[in-house]
């Protein structure tokens, strides 16, 4: 056949068209013939190999599985994690799921898809983590999307002064310019403060936080505070825009809300407070300054509102000066005439001891020309309050009360000077 007897057609085209898909091919099969041929371990090293090369990292696994039908699924065990030279490890993990479209490994991580991941007792090391991320070029300091999202079980973050022990995460997916949603539970640990939560998390823009920029947060669910002889549960809401930084977090503003019940052998408390602050962690302390407080609950919890400062870390710190309404309902009655008084009752409150609150603290109170200054300890005067008219008639109060003018009895005091001695 001649030449001038061929079809005719765009055969530059066809030819182009051929030429990519044996490009394609040639590109395809070795990685393809690898991991169908080799046994699992070799070709789990290699995909091993590739995922490292695309994250700058080091990955070491004891053990490999893999599936290659529809999405390529690697499960690795006793995996490590660290950077090239580092002596610490950023993670260790019993067990990792990874289900990577074949785009991902193509492309060798520029797009940054992953279909799923699990982690079975995962242990990260955050100050490593931390040296990582920032030797990552800005380009490649983002986060993956996670189509079918992300779990963790069993898991720990160490940090140098806490950690946060049987971490479990359920994340549906995460799109890093996306709304995400994510259920945490959890105990956080440091020093004497220990603390469970189980929250669910709401964040706007999760690849804001790693341009160190702010992403909105909510959080809402379960925490409990506890001690020697007496818990908290306590159910909480908080909202604010997030900020983080190497080894600290700022919400500024923030709205915080506590509904709790204080639970003793004696009886319990329910009671509800609303803070708005600034909110920043660092150096293991969580701080709230200056703070707006709002205080009700029980008929014999005092309702209140007052300004000041908090922090929760290895001690507990807390200023707060604010007025008191009305006497509440539940405690002993005034004695005349401070009863008949409708003044609002000025305090304040100073602490700053252990953590679960049972050290002595310091209150003022004042109404018109009254005034009481006293120290306590909490869970005492929760005792006391908790034992109602089967108690004692006085607070487990130790200072002094000054008032012009006392009714007791019928009988009228003058220029009173009460001292109280029941001594913290």
């Amino acid at each position: 056949m001649s030449a001038a007897a061929l079809p005719a057609g765009p055969r530059p085209r066809r030819w182009r068209r051929l030429a990519a898909l044996a490009i394609a091919l040639a590109l395809i099969l070795p990685v393809l013939l690898m991991v169908w041929l080799a046994p699992a371990p070799r070709a789990g090293r290699a995909l091993l190999a590739l995922a490292g090369h695309a994250l700058a990292l080091e990955l070491e696994a004891e053990g490999f599985d893999y599936r290659l039908r529809g999405t390529p699924q690697l499960e690795l065990r006793d995996l490590v994690a660290r950077e090239p030279g580092a002596p610490r490890a950023l993670l260790r993990a019993r067990r990792v799921l990874l289900a990577l479209p074949w785009r991902t490994l193509r492309t060798r991580g520029a797009d940054l898809t992953v279909q799923r991941i699990e982690l079975d007792a995962p242990v990260l090391d955050l100050p490593a983590l931390q040296h990582w991320l920032a030797g990552r070029p800005p380009s490649a300091t983002r986060l993956p999307t996670l189509v079918d999202g992300l779990r963790v079980v069993d898991g720990r973050i160490d940090n140098d002064a806490w950690k946060i022990e049987a971490l479990a995460i359920d994340l549906p997916a995460l799109h890093p310019r996306q709304a995400l949603r994510l259920d945490v539970r959890g105990r956080y640990v440091a020093d004497a403060l220990i603390l469970p939560a189980a929250l669910t998390l709401s964040l706007d823009t999760p690849q804001r936080l790693l341009e160190r920029q702010p992403a909105r947060l909510s959080a809402r669910g379960r925490l409990e505070f506890a001690g020697e002889g007496w818990r908290m549960p306590a159910q909480v809401f908080l909202a604010g825009p997030l900020r983080i930084g190497r080894d600290s977090a700022l919400m500024q503003p923030v709205r915080l809300g506590l509904a709790a019940r204080y639970q003793a052998t004696g009886g319990s408390t329910a009671f509800r407070l609303g803070l708005a602050a600034p909110m920043a962690f660092d150096q293991v302390t969580w701080r709230f300054a200056p703070a707006s407080v709002v205080l009700e609950g029980d008929p014999q919890v005092p309702r209140a509102n007052a300004r000041g400062s908090f922090s929760l870390g290895a001690r507990l710190r807390l200023q707060l000066a604010g007025e008191i309404a009305a006497w509440p309902a539940g405690l002993p009655a005034l004695p005349a005439p401070l009863a008949a008084s409708r003044s609002p009752l000025t305090f304040s409150l100073a602490y700053d001891g252990a953590p679960d609150a049972s050290g002595p603290a310091h209150l003022t109170l004042r109404r018109d020309a009254t005034a009481l200054e006293a120290g306590f300890r909490l869970p005492e005067m929760l005792t006391w309050l908790d034992a109602g008219a089967s108690g004692s008639p006085l607070p487990p109060l130790a200072g002094r009360l000054t008032t012009p003018h006392l009714v007791l009895d019928g009988v009228t005091l003058d220029g009173v000077q009460l001292q109280l001695d029941d001594a913290p």
